[in-house]
């Protein structure tokens, strides 16, 4: 096979996988679909009760949604023990996840940082 074949195989097969998440009627993130098609900067953060590195992300988060850099920005919550078709739909295996889109694309991920200087770069990547 060329490359020009696997690479329609590969987006073939990710859609596919992608699909019955929505297939069955059921979003399992109400709204973000819609978000990241309108192009403005998303948010996901992916978290659990239990988790610690969570704990210490959420008020970072909080306040740098409250200034008016990430005024724009829409956060999507996702419970990581409750939510795993969400999971799969992002393809996140870990809590402690903030993945962030710009241009209806997603442009950086991060799993388990927690100072505030690295997670407001990452953010800035969607502004």
């Amino acid at each position: 096979m060329n490359r020009r074949h696997v690479l329609l195989s590969v987006a073939a097969i990710t859609l596919a996988i992608a699909t019955p998440a929505f297939a069955a009627g059921t979003n399992p993130i109400p709204g973000f679909t819609e978000a990241v098609a309108a192009g403005g900067p998303v948010l996901v953060h992916v978290t659990a009760p239990w988790c610690g590195e969570c704990k210490l992300q959420k008020p970072i988060v909080a306040k740098l949604l409250g200034t008016p850099d990430f005024k724009d920005m829409k956060e999507f919550k996702v419970d990581f023990d409750t939510q795993k078709d969400a999971l799969k739909l992002l393809h996140v295996q870990m809590q402690s996840t903030l993945i962030v889109y710009k241009d209806g694309k997603e442009v950086d991920r991060m799993t388990g940082k927690t100072k505030p200087a690295v997670i407001e770069a990452i953010m800035r990547k969607a502004l």
